[in-house]
């Protein structure tokens, strides 16, 4: 059994979270946060949030007034070869101080250049990427005036393999000082496309750096081909890999991710209510260690 790592785990949100939609809007409206056995916290994509106005303004100000929010971010492109988008970084920590939120992460990826891709692309796994994202993280730190985390992505092909996947993830959080938002799905899909064991490489990232956890579901293209989605069920690699992921680092915040093909609020409540139940069976080992 992999040692047990004390993670940097986030000290603003416990529990079993989930992505807020437009959609949930209303169905959430009633609930209260409940770590443990029910939703604790919120995330959203500040993109989605910072510019509105009007009725969406006035609930989303009523969820985070109510609830412990994080935010994950869609279009900073750290790895962008384009120059930082610094004034979009002012605005989002207007939107952070705002609302009271201390937690922002972002995709290992680029997503812009001349203009915006709209995908999420892989950075070049080279020792000068390292360097180069890990500057832009250390300034987009010194704006937001907070420690950033950034994603392990899923990704299709690779630009550059100088470095393992493992090795550019732990390089950049390490040389930029930041933590980590660990994907357990991610790690699924790419140990199935990239032909990898998920267990292994879970083991080489840096999980003292933890910040907290995404799940999800994937979409089953070929028996050697997933695709991350978000549009599913969670999977059994992924709990399954959930589970290794508390046996090494304890019942660390998590979050469930779910993006289209959004169930009612009722069938959301099974995987968080599966998340709370793994999170409970490590709490005793977390307390027989302390």
């Amino acid at each position: 059994m992999k040692t047990r790592t004390t993670a940097s785990v986030s000290p603003h949100v416990r529990g079993a979270g989930l992505g807020l939609r437009r959609s949930l809007l209303e169905p959430l409206a009633h609930v209260q946060p409940s770590p443990g056995d029910g939703i604790g916290f919120y995330e959203v994509a500040p993109e989605n949030w910072m510019r509105l106005g009007g009725k969406y303004a006035r609930q989303f100000r009523q969820y985070t007034e109510r609830f412990p929010f994080v935010t994950h971010g869609l279009s900073l492109s750290i790895g962008s070869p384009g120059a930082l988008d610094e004034d979009f970084v002012l605005q989002l920590k207007n939107f952070l101080d705002a609302h009271g939120i201390r937690d922002y992460t972002e995709h290992l990826t680029f997503c812009s250049d001349d203009g915006h891709l709209y995908d999420l692309m892989p950075i070049p796994f080279t020792a000068e990427a390292v360097e180069y994202v890990a500057d832009r993280v250390r300034r987009v730190q010194d704006i937001l005036e907070r420690r950033i985390a950034l994603e392990n992505a899923s990704y299709y092909a690779p630009l550059a393999t100088d470095l393992t996947e493992a090795e550019f993830i732990r390089a950049v959080v390490e040389r930029a000082d930041c933590d980590l938002l660990l994907d357990v799905n991610n790690i699924v899909v790419n140990s199935i496309n990239h032909r990898y064991d998920a267990v292994q490489f879970l083991d080489a990232l840096p999980l003292q750096r933890v910040r907290y956890i995404h799940i999800a579901g994937h979409y089953c293209e070929a028996e050697d081909l997933r695709v991350d989605t978000h549009g599913t069920d969670v999977g059994d690699a992924a709990w399954s890999l959930l589970d290794a992921a508390y046996a090494r680092i304890g019942p660390v915040p998590t979050l469930l991710e779910r993006d289209f093909n959004i169930p009612p609020v009722a069938e959301l409540m099974l995987e968080i209510n599966t998340i709370n139940r793994l999170q409970a069976a490590h709490a005793p080992r977390i307390a027989a260690n302390a």
